[in-house]
C-alpha cells in the first residue's frame, strides 16, 4: 500500500513537470511560427534556459532516491477498442481518439524501432573493433581541433569587437568644424584690422626712390626705381624738373620735348 501510495505522488509530480515541459515547447514553437520577424537572439535563449531548467527539474525527479524505479513498473493494455474514447480523448488532449491494436505498439513500446536498435548495436561494434590507444590519439586530435575551433572563434569576437570600438571612436572635434565653415563661408570670426606700415601715404623728399604703389592691406609693396638707364634716348628740348610738383619724389630722368616746327616730316 505504501509502495503504491509513493508511486501515484512521483507519477503526479512527473505529470506536472511534463505539463510545464510541454507549454514552454508550444510557447516557443508559437514564437517560432510566428513571432519570427520580432524574434530577438536574447529571447530564444530565454526559452532554451527555461527548457533547459525544466528538463533538469525532470530529472531530478526521476533520480530522486524516493522515487520508486519506473523500469520495474509494467504496464498492460486491458482493453482494447477501436471505438472512440472521450476519455483518452481528454487526457491526451485530442492526440490519440482510440486505444486500438494500431496505436498501443508505440505509445507503449519500451525500446526503440529496429531499424534504430540496429543502427545502435552496429555503432556499438564499430567502437569496439578500436584498440584503445587508437582511440585516444582520435580523441586527443577531436580535442585539438575543438581547441582551435575555439581559439578561431574567440579571435574573430575580439576583432570585430575592437573594429566596432575603432569606428565608434570620434577622429574630429564638431566645434573646431563648424567655426572652420563659418569662418569660411560667411567670414565669422576674422579680423578687419590691417598690419602695421600697409597702405600709409608715401613721404617726399626722399632721393632716388620711386613712387610705392600701394594695394590692398597684407600685400607687398613694390617700389619703382626711377634712376635713368643707358637705354633711354637723351632728346634736346627743354628740361623738365619734377622736384616741384607737389606729392612726387624728384626723378633723374630728364624728359626734352622737341618744337612743334621741328618735325622730322615737315617738308
Amino acid at each position: 500500500m505504501r509502495e503504491e501510495k509513493q508511486l501515484e505522488v512521483t507519477l503526479e509530480a512527473l505529470i506536472s513537470q511534463v505539463a510545464d515541459l510541454k507549454n514552454s515547447l508550444v510557447s516557443f514553437i508559437y514564437k517560432l511560427e510566428n513571432e519570427y520577424d520580432r524574434l530577438t537572439w536574447p529571447s530564444v535563449l530565454d526559452s532554451f534556459a527555461l527548457l533547459s531548467g525544466q528538463l533538469n527539474t525532470l530529472n531530478k525527479v526521476l533520480k530522486h532516491e524516493k522515487t520508486p524505479l519506473l523500469r520495474n513498473q509494467v504496464i498492460i493494455p486491458l482493453v482494447l477498442s477501436p471505438d472512440r474514447d472521450e476519455e483518452i480523448m481528454r487526457q491526451t488532449e485530442g492526440r490519440v481518439p482510440v486505444f486500438s491494436h494500431e496505436v498501443v505498439p508505440d505509445h507503449l513500446r519500451t525500446k526503440p524501432d529496429p531499424e534504430v536498435e540496429e543502427q545502435e548495436k552496429q555503432l556499438i561494434t564499430d567502437a569496439a573493433r578500436i584498440s584503445p590507444d587508437v582511440a585516444q590519439k582520435q580523441i586527443q586530435s577531436l580535442n585539438k581541433m575543438c581547441s582551435n575551433l575555439l581559439e578561431k572563434i574567440s579571435k574573430e569576437e575580439r576583432e570585430s569587437e575592437s573594429g566596432g570600438l575603432r569606428q565608434n571612436k570620434q577622429t574630429f572635434n564638431p566645434t573646431d568644424t563648424n567655426a572652420l565653415v563659418a569662418a569660411v563661408a560667411f567670414g565669422k570670426g576674422l579680423s578687419n584690422r590691417r598690419p602695421p606700415g600697409s597702405g600709409g601715404p608715401v613721404q617726399s623728399g626722399q632721393p632716388g626712390t620711386g613712387p610705392i604703389i600701394a594695394g590692398a592691406s597684407g600685400m607687398q609693396q613694390v617700389q619703382i626705381s626711377g634712376a635713368p638707364t643707358p637705354q633711354q634716348p637723351m632728346l634736346a628740348g627743354v628740361q623738365m624738373s619734377q622736384a616741384s610738383q607737389p606729392g612726387k619724389m624728384p626723378s633723374g630722368i630728364k624728359t626734352n620735348i622737341k618744337s612743334a616746327s621741328m618735325h622730322p616730316y615737315q617738308r
